[in-house]
């Protein structure tokens, strides 16, 4: 529905500034599950869903579904401590593992590192840790789940759920408590993971080093179906989606967003045409055939080569007699 004295759509006249903030403000203090730490043989995270855990999710999720947002919290606390714990084996299971302990419990490794959330708020954000990351995402995108029939995505791949371990230069991803609504086509589930990444940036990164970043993340990724997915997707929404991007790019300004997605718009469609040149220029340095060659008179043909070639391994050396010599 739309204002058609001004153009805008009615629902953001009916949603106030303030009630957004109100609304994020609601939404973020609503804690599905206590995270606490223990240290046994190892640190480990125990992840444990509270009392009231379902009932927020509940009503969280009917916000996303009025929203028109694909995503959904996992209320229920089974299939939440299945898909944490099996997601988190999938990716980890190299060096961590994920365990199931009782009824409302999942207990993880504790990976180490920090977060690139915490990176970035510090100053201490680098090329090398955003192509871990996209280097990470591209991994674990090319993992195949039972729950979508096709590959898999994260539901929440914010920049506080990527650890990076500094010693290893490695990338990985927690927490999976949120996942992509299983109609949405696998390039728009993988697009708005990759998106989510870059909404954490937006505001956040100084302008000089907005495009360098995003675009080192991109490179790293390298999908060009996912990222063509993306592209359509840098673009702000309107109505109730409007506040849940807010908590997302952190209340950064419209016009702000929009100078930035632009130019990060520009820099996608420069890698689409430098990969198309690419794939053009390597086709064109294929080596001719040489059946396709002219001969000359007298010019021995394969055939001819291949005959001259088995006739010579078959002779017979010149000092070699040709018949074994008999005695009497």
């Amino acid at each position: 529905m739309f204002d058609f004295r001004n153009g805008k759509p009615l629902t953001d006249l009916l949603i106030p500034e303030g009630l957004s903030h109100a609304a994020t403000s609601f939404v973020e203090s609503l804690k599905i599950n206590s995270i606490t730490e223990k240290a046994r043989d190892r640190r480990v995270v125990i992840k444990r869903r509270n009392v009231y855990g379902e009932r927020a999710a509940g009503l969280i999720n009917f916000y996303f579904r009025a929203a028109g947002i694909p995503i959904r919290y996992l209320s229920d606390v089974r299939d939440w401590r299945r898909w944490e714990a099996r997601c988190f084996q999938m990716l980890n299971r190299d060096r961590f593992r994920a365990k199931v302990r009782d009824s409302r419990t999942v207990r993880l490794d504790k990976l180490p590192g920090d977060n690139l959330w915490n990176h970035m708020n510090r100053g201490t954000l680098t090329p090398r840790m955003l192509k871990a990351a996209g280097s990470e995402y591209r991994r674990a995108h090319d993992f195949k789940s039972e729950a979508f029939g096709s590959g898999w995505s994260h539901g929440d791949a914010s920049m506080t759920n990527v650890i990076y371990d500094e010693k290893t230069g490695r990338a990985r991803l927690i927490d999976f408590e949120i996942r992509h609504e299983k109609s949405l086509p696998t390039t728009a589930r993988q697009a708005d993971d990759l998106l989510v990444f870059l909404l954490d940036m937006v505001g956040r990164i100084p302008n000089r080093q907005w495009l360098p970043f995003a675009i080192c993340f991109l490179r790293a990724y390298n999908d060009a179906a996912v990222m063509r997915e993306l592209k359509k997707r840098l673009v702000i929404p309107t109505g109730l989606a409007l506040i849940w991007w807010n908590v997302r790019t952190n209340f950064t300004g419209t016009a702000k967003v929009n100078r930035r997605f632009q130019a990060l718009r520009r820099a996608i469609g420069k890698l689409e045409l430098h990969r198309s040149l690419a794939i053009d220029s390597a086709r064109k340095k294929r080596r001719p055939s040489i059946n396709c060659q002219r001969t000359r008179p007298g010019m021995p043909t394969i055939k001819s080569r291949k005959r001259a070639s088995k006739d010579m391994a078959k002779a017979v050396s010149p000092g070699m007699p040709r018949r074994l010599p008999t005695t009497r």
